[in-house]
């Protein structure tokens, strides 16, 4: 309850009638950024996607919006490895299985060479502005004060402006 001293009586009169087994917190992960520049995301025909892949603090606010970006670039990767010529179609269906799991394998590779540098943007962004916004040291905050501030603004709302493409199928 200290913690929240500035809010309105209102939203601390809705917090103080939770019963405090009703309240459910779970810890933001982050996730360094080499690891996605060195580690692996897609392992066979499996892959991660959305705040598996970039778990992110709130500041930008791209959690969500990279995540549908994620879903368009998949979709985009997964039907052109899918529909590539060769291998021997029927009704629309790949017949050998291990061809179909080569070619899902593959499109997953695509998708998480896609998608490395925009998440490894993502994640240091958030991380760095979440540590400016939070930081409670006098030259950071003098900085952020008197400098930061002026071009913070436009950069923040150039992540947000990100074409990941169309889905042509």
């Amino acid at each position: 309850m200290s913690k929240l001293e500035d809010i309105p009586n209102e939203m601390k009169s809705v917090v103080e009638k939770t019963q405090l087994d009703a309240i459910l917190s779970s810890p933001l992960k982050y996730r360094r950024p080499w690891e996605l520049l060195w580690g692996n995301i897609s392992k066979g025909n499996v892959c991660v996607a959305g705040d598996a892949l970039h778990p992110m603090t709130p500041e930008l606010g791209q959690g969500g919006c990279a995540a549908l970006e994620d879903g368009v670039v998949l979709a985009r990767c997964i039907a052109e490895a899918l529909l590539k010529p060769g291998g021997e179609e029927t009704n629309g269906k790949i017949v050998d299985e291990e061809e179909e799991y080569r070619r899902i394998e593959i499109g997953l590779k695509i998708f998480a060479q896609k998608r490395r540098w925009r998440s490894i943007d993502l994640i240091s962004t958030s991380y760095m502005v979440g540590y400016i916004q939070q930081n409670n040291g006098t030259i950071i905050n003098f900085l952020r004060d008197n400098f930061i501030s002026r071009f913070l603004p436009g950069m923040l709302l150039r992540k947000g402006d990100f074409d990941c493409g169309k889905l042509k199928y």
